[in-house]
């Protein structure tokens, strides 16, 4: 099991990404934009780079829903592989069997 600090971690950044996404969007589209003037697209360029750090995209990380666990994820399930292997155990997950031979 993680530690509750780390997935409040992850839960405060989720939240920061979808409150500044239309913003940073906004911004992101007048920086790339190559028709408008050089001193506008760095003025944008500034107030993107005044926004939150965690209000990034990149900096969110898949955890485990059951465990907080953030390595060996998938994410078609969004449980790590321990937590998969358990469900699967307990029959839990349909179709998944454990091979034992």
């Amino acid at each position: 099991m993680a530690k509750k600090s780390m997935i409040a971690r992850e839960v405060k950044r989720q939240k920061l990404v979808a409150q500044y996404a239309e913003r940073r969007a906004a911004l992101k589209e007048i920086i790339n934009d190559q028709s408008k003037p050089m001193e506008e697209r760095f003025r944008a360029s500034l107030k993107l780079a005044k926004l939150p750090r965690n209000s990034s995209a990149t900096r969110l990380h898949n955890r485990c829903q059951l465990t907080g666990r953030p390595h060996a994820y998938y994410r078609k399930l969004k449980v790590s592989r321990i937590a998969l292997r358990e469900l699967g155990s307990n029959g839990q997950i349909p179709g998944m069997v454990k091979s034992s031979w």
